[in-house]
């Protein structure tokens, strides 16, 4: 499926947008709560950027959700979920240049589960110069599963390369950026657990 396509039938923007007013908060409460500015919240509620996971963390941290609340279609009360290969929601996180495609795209791996601790995502990083790298940050934890490719991990003045089968393990406080190296795409598996 295109992936612009995904994103508009994921309909995250109209669901931040409709809990943003369940709550009772304006754009600029809700920009003051997460640090992002009004415009970028604006644009991610009218669908126009599909937000990074750093920046859907923040949105659904400030409207008191999990992430996965953005990715789901109902509720589930399951205790134990399945998420078949088919449907996973696939979205794109394009870089600030919207010249460029020099972003990723990630899978949410069990947005069907409520009230949960991580958050499981299955990541395609794009190859991209070093002065490219977007530096993100988020309360919590992640963890990295590299299983195709290579990439660079930028954190805290350091550049650790990783290689398949290798893992990271990281607090996401300290502004953080990964790239994918030697031209090629690389494949991850990103757990995200974020204090609410």
């Amino acid at each position: 499926m295109n992936v612009a396509v995904e994103v508009k039938r994921l309909k995250i923007g109209e669901k931040i947008r409709e809990l943003r007013l369940k709550r009772r908060n304006t754009l600029r409460q809700v920009a003051g709560k997460t640090g992002l500015s009004i415009p970028l919240l604006s644009q991610v509620e009218n669908n126009a950027v599909s937000p990074p996971v750093a920046t859907l963390l923040r949105i659904a941290k400030a409207l008191g959700v999990s992430i996965g609340y953005f990715f789901r279609e109902e509720e589930s009360k399951e205790r134990a979920v399945v998420v078949r290969k088919h449907e996973r929601k696939k979205t794109f996180r394009p870089i600030h240049n919207r010249q460029s495609d020099g972003g990723y795209t990630y899978e949410a791996l069990a947005y069907t589960k409520n009230s949960k601790h991580m958050e499981p995502f299955l990541v395609e990083f794009k190859p991209k110069k070093r002065e490219a790298v977007s530096f993100l940050s988020h309360q919590g934890e992640e963890f990295i599963f590299l299983f195709r490719g290579r990439l660079a991990f930028h954190y805290d003045q350091q550049e650790i390369i990783l290689g398949p089968g290798d893992s990271l393990y990281f607090e996401s406080e300290v502004p953080h950026g990964l790239r994918a190296l030697r031209g090629r795409k690389a494949q991850a598996i990103v757990v995200v657990f974020s204090k609410r």
